[in-house]
């Protein structure tokens, strides 16, 4: 029961994140010429199903998402990807969507359905960097433990697609930006880094930050972040003028629905923070002693009670061969911390349904998961140093699959204290 409970507090989450509602609320206004679709994320094919069933009049364009993602539309195209690292497929994409607004006149709308996961799925390597450039770019980022905000601003430098050059690239046609938020705070231009919106931050910025978090970036990255070409346009230039964002969808409002859900059971809800960031494993030890203050001393809320949290935590590779992501890191440490302890329950997971580099979207921990994996051969603290958290909640049946869900509003977090 406890289990299904959580499960359904995550669906619950999920559905109020769906694009088919989310962007029909939505809508821009008609333009006197064309309607343009573009966009890129983990949500964006379900976003342009759900706009060509909205829209009353010819639309046309393009969208990329992840491999595995796609939906069928009648009138944008729709292609596929790779995610978290680019590849060859999403390079051709980010070349078309680039032709697919040029050309366009004051009286043209170019529609963006922006969600996330569009950063790795729009590589555009500024001039003098490749692909391969791209990726080991990327993989450099996803590798370094930096923050969502941090590793959009350092992709930005090296992107000709991205920090709103795409909506300079659409100009004089308004652009009208839907957004599905996966960001901590909910900052639109952080967003697959911001295709059509001005990124706040600065070159000397971004390299500050690549000597803090000590990327090994390639040598032609070096060498761009070390001047100053391919400056991304500022956020007073005129090719923003009466352009739009709307964020549609949110992981604020996803966990006002997991709340509202719990209290019709009759548990308190306390949305603890909708932009949690830091170490997996160090949020985990933060959210484990409250959960635990809680099972022993019933403050500083009274049981039963539901914390629910989202944001985006993020992982430094310690391992080698590990297997999993965020969420299961998250849980895989929580295990640990609240070993023995009675009336604790959690689930985490990708609101996208797949959390890191497997089939998984999270799983579910309670107080006797580290006793169940000792059982079975693996010691939990072990898993955790070697990164594989989905090596171990497979080995004991508590991985939670979904499979794509159509929408991406980050992590949600729900412990349950009885």
């Amino acid at each position: 029961m406890t289990r299904a409970l959580l499960e359904a507090m995550f669906h619950a989450a999920v559905a109020q994140a769906q694009p088919a509602l989310a962007v029909k609320r939505h809508l821009p206004d008609r333009p006197r010429g064309r309607t343009v679709v573009i966009g890129a994320g983990k949500a964006s094919a379900q976003m342009a199903r759900a706009f060509e069933d909205a829209w009353d009049g010819p639309v046309s364009g393009l969208v990329v998402t992840r491999y595995g993602y796609a939906e069928a539309c009648e009138q944008i195209e729709i292609v596929e990807a790779a995610h978290p690292v680019p590849d060859e497929a999403g390079f051709l994409a980010a070349r078309r969507i680039m032709e697919t607004v040029s050309g366009l006149s004051a009286d043209d709308l170019v529609v963006a359905l922006i969600s996330g996961g569009g950063s790795a799925l729009l590589p555009a390597p500024a001039p003098g960097l490749t692909l391969d450039d791209e990726q080991a770019i990327n993989r450099a980022l996803l590798a370094s433990g930096a923050p969502i905000s941090v590793m959009n601003l350092i992709r930005n430098q090296f992107s000709s697609i991205k920090g709103g050059r795409l909506a300079r690239q659409a100009s004089p046609a308004r652009v009208a930006t839907l957004v599905v938020s996966d960001v901590p705070g909910d900052d639109p231009a952080l967003v697959a880094s911001g295709p059509t919106i001005p990124l706040a931050g600065t070159r000397e910025l971004a390299r500050k930050y690549a000597n803090l978090y000590r990327l090994d970036l390639p040598p032609h990255a070096h060498a761009l972040l070390a001047g100053e070409d391919n400056l991304a346009p500022l956020p007073e230039d005129a090719v923003f003028a009466g352009n739009s964002v709307t964020t549609i969808a949110s992981a604020a409002l996803s966990l006002e629905a997991a709340a509202e859900l719990a209290r019709g059971q009759g548990i308190e809800a306390a949305i603890l923070s909708d932009s949690i960031e830091g170490e997996s494993r160090d949020v985990a030890q933060v959210l484990a002693a409250m959960a635990r203050e809680i099972a022993v001393r019933n403050r500083p809320f009274s049981k039963p009670v539901v914390l629910l949290s989202g944001g985006e935590t993020t992982v430094t590779l310690r391992g080698t061969g590990g297997r999993g992501g965020r969420n299961g890191e998250f849980l895989l440490a929580l295990a640990i911390a609240i070993d023995g302890v009675e009336g604790i329950s959690a689930l985490a997971g990708d609101t996208d349904g797949i959390d890191g580099s497997e089939d998984n979207a999270g799983a579910y921990v309670d107080g006797q998961t580290a006793t169940r994996l000792r059982k079975a051969g693996i010691d939990p603290l072990v898993a955790l140093a070697s990164n594989d958290a989905w090596g171990a909640f497979s080995a004991i049946g508590d991985l939670l699959v979904t499979g794509p869900t159509g929408t991406n509003v980050n992590d949600f977090r729900a412990i349950l204290i009885r």
